[in-house]
């Protein structure tokens, strides 16, 4: 069975994650986070399925309303999905930015044109070719979503990008404070319940240790 959860069936997983801080303001960074770890080793996947990805592009905005989507159109938002991640990855640590990434978004902001493209075949020779509406649609949304991206990357916002530090989540953020990691309350939760089961622990060995001489009569009665 795949890791990766449809958004039908992770409704139930997905029903108290709110969006990460940032994602309201860009789209991209929604985009990157469309897909998101959780704990067990399951994976949702927001665009896992053409008619998962047209729900989540129409959500948005993006694609008319009654849009229909085939597999080879979510394959393109899944793959330039995973080059905005990567890109928001190298930023965060300060590396440099995939070359593969850069062509990926590059290329979904010019791919859009401005007009119909000529072309020529033995049967019809030279003519004029139209886009498929539905192919249409989703170059204007992916050159949408990778213009975004670079505004992000190139904004003073993009020293706040942050991946979020509650494992196994791989969302990323804006941090809103200095010294928030996490990019939701379910994970900031989480963080916080291992950092006090990691001092319980602590504590109660520490506990034992300084038992274990008067437990054995040791220092005590001699």
């Amino acid at each position: 069975m795949d890791d990766a959860l449809t958004a039908d069936a992770a409704r139930t997983d997905v029903a108290d994650v709110t969006p990460a801080p940032g994602a309201e303001l860009y789209p991209a960074l929604d985009f990157a986070d469309s897909t998101l770890a959780l704990p067990g080793g399951r994976r949702i996947d927001l665009l896992a399925e053409p008619g998962d990805a047209a729900r989540w592009l129409i959500e948005r905005g993006l694609v008319p309303a009654d849009t229909v989507l085939y597999e080879p159109c979510a394959v393109r938002l899944r793959s330039l999905r995973g080059q905005v991640r990567a890109l928001l990855s190298a930023r965060i640590e300060r590396g440099p930015a995939p070359g593969d990434a850069l062509s990926a978004v590059n290329a979904a902001m010019t791919k859009v044109a401005s007009a119909a493209p000529l072309a020529w075949d033995p049967v019809r020779g030279l003519h004029r070719t139209a886009v498929h509406p539905i192919d249409q649609a989703v170059d204007h949304a992916l050159a949408a979503l990778a213009d975004n991206t670079a505004e992000l990357l190139t904004s003073p916002e993009a020293d706040r990008l942050a991946a979020c530090g509650s494992p196994p989540c791989d969302r990323y953020l804006l941090r809103t404070h200095p010294r928030r990691h996490w990019c939701s309350t379910r994970c900031g939760d989480r963080v916080r319940a291992a950092r006090a089961y990691a001092r319980k622990h602590r504590g109660g060995r520490a506990a034992g240790s300084e038992a274990d001489p008067s437990d054995t009569g040791t220092e005590a009665g001699q």
